[in-house]
């Protein structure tokens, strides 16, 4: 890794204005966003249905399609700009720097004292912990207005405020009692291991994320939804011969109820790669489809264990989390980066340092002088210093969702379920209200999945009203 430490040494200099490039990157970004939103809005414009779809949507079923991808586009700008301010407020008056002071006030305070060993890690879940309460605080009426306003005003709505404020509390306590431990490991890895915690900390992740595949599907998702085993009939035999025709390791079939809180229909399978499987139907997709739609839907989903979609996307995750990682090691402890936001180092005790550190506490108290580098803070700044190649990834990755996506739908096919895995994919467009028109760019970016026009002409789907 000496090219990270070479690195490392070359961005250490207080002559890189740091926050004035993160402040570049973040605007950089909200603007090409913003441009690619603006793309699509104009793509929703069109008042003519891609000629695939054509005799499978009524007039007002795309009317009212082109109304909901209009209010959810003018959302989406909205929402970035209001996070563009926030961002850029919390970077300009050093909003962080005042958080820590506070976590190492409530740490040093009132936490018991078996923490003071590792009292960094102890200000850091503290200084998490008041970050996430100032974001969800923050982000209380955009949520409101996205479920009890957007989504009411087009019927897919069912939450009630009652059970809106439930799953919140669930959740925080949820992120307290199993994210507080796993960031608790997380930080003490760096605290350990720090000139070489590169590979614990990637295995870390992987052992995580294998875990999480594991637990959520089985204790956490029932804690939000009810799940209830499918009753034998028609659709359970259905799925089950299915299964048993690829060999696929198929273990139970369950209903959630989805439409407690939204009618928007979907359909999945959760386990590890090589054990068995749990498939999970969404009761509005009971309801709505056919067993023969429901069935070739599945056969989508098994295409993807037949690919080896999910390994594949384990090991996509785990190279980019290496990489990711690889690069943090050049700044994470990069005196530099620390001072351009407030945060001085106290073994760095320059001249230029004493006299800034001087100043800044003169002025306002916004500064930090820390023995130890706060991990978390460095990481969390250099998430914003990677934005330029987020937005790359973010092409990449939704390319291989697509190309998965596709390589399903063929394998579906092959099943011979063209026909009804068609009908299902423009069921399930009109039941969503699902964007018919879309710019290309936009969905290269955004999308994980291929456009419906895009699906069924890869399936080769020729309408029945066509044919008449």
């Amino acid at each position: 890794m000496a090219i990270f430490e070479t690195l490392q040494t070359a961005f250490d200099s207080a002559d890189i204005p740091w926050k004035s490039i993160i402040t570049l990157f973040t605007v950089g970004q909200f603007a090409f966003e913003t441009y690619l939103t603006l793309r699509q809005y104009k793509a929703l414009n069109i008042k003519t249905l891609p000629p695939v779809l054509k005799h499978e949507i009524d007039q007002d079923t795309f009317d009212k399609s082109r109304r909901y991808s209009k209010a959810k586009a003018k959302f989406s700008i909205f929402s970035d700009v209001f996070g563009l301010f926030q961002n850029l407020f919390f970077i300009k008056y050093d909003v962080l720097p005042k958080l820590w002071n506070t976590s190492v006030m409530l740490a040093t305070n009132y936490l018991p004292t078996r923490f003071a060993p590792v009292s960094t890690i102890a200000q850091s879940l503290c200084f998490l912990g008041l970050m996430t309460n100032l974001s969800n605080i923050i982000g209380l009426p955009l949520s409101y207005y996205h479920h009890f306003v957007l989504e009411e005003k087009f019927g897919f709505n069912k939450l009630t405020v009652k059970l809106w404020i439930q799953d919140m509390i669930k959740s925080n306590c949820l992120a307290t009692l199993i994210g507080g431990p796993v960031l608790y490991l997380f930080l003490w890895i760096f605290d350990k291991f720090q000139s070489n915690f590169l590979w614990y900390i990637c295995l870390f992740i992987f052992v995580v994320q294998i875990l999480a595949m594991t637990i959520i599907p089985v204790f956490i998702m029932p804690l939000f939804n009810k799940f209830t085993p499918l009753e034998d009939g028609k659709l359970k035999k259905s799925i089950e011969d299915l299964a048993s025709s690829v060999n696929f390791p198929l273990d139970k079939i369950f209903v959630i109820d989805g439409s407690k809180r939204s009618s928007h229909s979907n359909a999945y399978f959760t386990g590890l790669p090589f054990t068995s499987k749990r498939i999970v139907l969404y009761d509005t997709l009971v309801k709505e489809s056919t067993v023969e739609e429901i069935t070739a839907v599945l056969a989508h989903e098994i295409g993807h264990w037949q690919k080896n979609h999910v390994l594949n996307m384990v090991i996509f995750s785990q190279i980019h989390i290496f990489v990711i990682f690889s690069l943090f090691t050049s700044v994470y402890r990069n005196n530099s980066f620390y001072n351009s936001f407030g945060f001085f180092i106290g073994e760095k005790t320059d001249e230029f340092l004493l006299e800034k550190m001087v100043s800044s506490f003169s002025s306002k108290n916004s500064t930090v002088l820390t023995s130890t580098f706060p991990t978390i803070i460095g990481f969390m700044l250099f998430n914003d210093l990677l934005t330029p190649l987020d937005c790359c990834m973010q092409f990449g990755i939704s390319l291989l969702s697509r190309w998965q996506e596709y390589q399903a739908d063929a394998y579906a096919k092959s099943l011979k379920f063209t026909h009804h895995l068609s009908r299902a994919l423009i069921n399930l467009q009109i039941k969503n209200l699902s964007t018919m028109n879309v710019d290309s760019l936009y969905s290269s970016y955004h999308y994980s999945h291929p456009t419906l026009a895009e699906r069924l002409s890869a399936l080769g789907y020729v309408s029945e009203k066509k044919k008449e």
